[in-house]
């Protein structure tokens, strides 16, 4: 389980004044980021055509994981804060703790995927408090320590405290878009706004407590992983413990059409001036142009966040081309995308 320092909890409740939350909700922010790095990598190294199932439902966690960091973004704007995406600090060291993560807690790297990746990194980046147990399997869960989700419903629970009934921020800044379902991803004016986009962006990492499915009636993160681990759709059951169970399809992975990536890829391993080293700066250079052109989005220039769909499908193709690189000097290898922060001259950037 992703282990949050308790400092954090206690910030969020000792706060007073809106102005002491803008940190922390940067903090949530840069954590809803650095999921989508190690998810994105293991997405990338599944060879093109090859394990569907796994890289679809990969591929929507991580578009709800932009979602949330949207989310996230629009509540800073909403009580006044600003958010800060392009600067070298909002980058995760990979391999390493996620932000605001204990540092003898879960380490996260950038590796190709398979069923250990998912239920020794995924599983426990997602997992509640109390995960809902289906037939056999069982995580246990501990009080010591606060999850993702405890901190989300401490940030709720002090906006309501704290928070006036219409929020104090430019409404302007407010982001949407046609990408995303207008009942998840709207403006947020008021307070009971918030209230409703934070146990959105719970549900959907979590799961509710007496159900494994968000508000939305798709099942969490948290389950949708575990579905990948046990290669079984969960799928309702009225004669199973919680009503659900892993009895639906199957979903066939065959590990020989993973890419076999090199873990925690860095630049600086790749022949300088060589044709791979080349193909990683450029995939850098599109990953800070797309960091550039969220943080204008997410300050004051909220139609942004269409035009960066664009950057991404370069990323993708980009990440799709390493991995199917063979690495110099590590022979049965190939390269993984390494998502390091870089600058990029003005006239290039978003």
């Amino acid at each position: 389980m992703l282990k949050i320092d308790s400092k954090f909890i206690q910030k969020v409740q000792q706060s007073e004044e809106l102005e002491e939350l803008y940190p922390l909700l940067q903090n949530a922010i840069e954590l809803e980021h650095s999921t989508i790095p190690p998810y994105l990598t293991a997405m990338f190294s599944i060879k093109p055509g090859k394990n569907l199932e796994d890289r679809k439902i990969i591929h929507s966690i991580v578009i709800e994981e932009m979602m949330h960091m949207t989310i996230a973004a629009n509540i800073l704007n909403a009580l006044g804060g600003q958010p800060y995406i392009s600067n070298s600090d909002f980058v995760p060291e990979y391999p390493g703790p996620l932000p605001m993560g204990i540092g003898n807690g879960l380490i996260v790297g950038l590796e190709k995927y398979s069923k250990a990746c998912v239920k020794n990194v995924f599983m426990e980046i997602e997992e509640p408090e109390n995960p809902l147990v289906f037939k056999s399997f069982s995580l246990a869960a501990t009080q010591d320590f606060s999850t993702i989700g405890q901190f989300y419903l401490a940030l709720q629970q002090k906006i309501e405290e704290i928070a006036p009934i219409e929020l104090p921020g430019d409404k302007s800044k407010q982001v949407t878009s046609a990408f995303f379902d207008p009942a998840l991803l709207f403006p947020i004016y008021t307070r009971h706004d918030a209230v409703n986009a934070i146990n959105i962006i719970v549900e959907q990492g979590e799961g509710t407590s007496i159900s494994p499915l968000d508000q939305d009636g798709e099942i969490a993160h948290y389950y949708r992983f575990e579905e990948l681990f046990k290669g079984k759709k969960l799928i309702k059951d009225d004669t199973a413990p919680n009503g659900f169970s892993f009895s639906g399809p199957d979903i066939p992975f065959n590990p020989d059409d993973v890419y076999p990536l090199f873990p925690n890829t860095k630049i600086a391993m790749l022949p300088t001036g060589s044709e791979e080293w080349n193909r990683m700066k450029q995939f850098n250079t599109s990953y800070f142009s797309l960091l550039q052109g969220l943080h204008k989005t997410f300050n004051g220039d909220p139609a942004g966040l269409d035009n960066t769909i664009g950057i991404m499908y370069d990323l993708k193709l980009t990440a799709e081309k390493l991995c199917a690189t063979p690495f110099p000097g590590k022979e049965g290898y190939t390269i993984g995308p390494s998502f390091e922060y870089i600058t990029v001259p003005s006239e290039i950037a978003v």
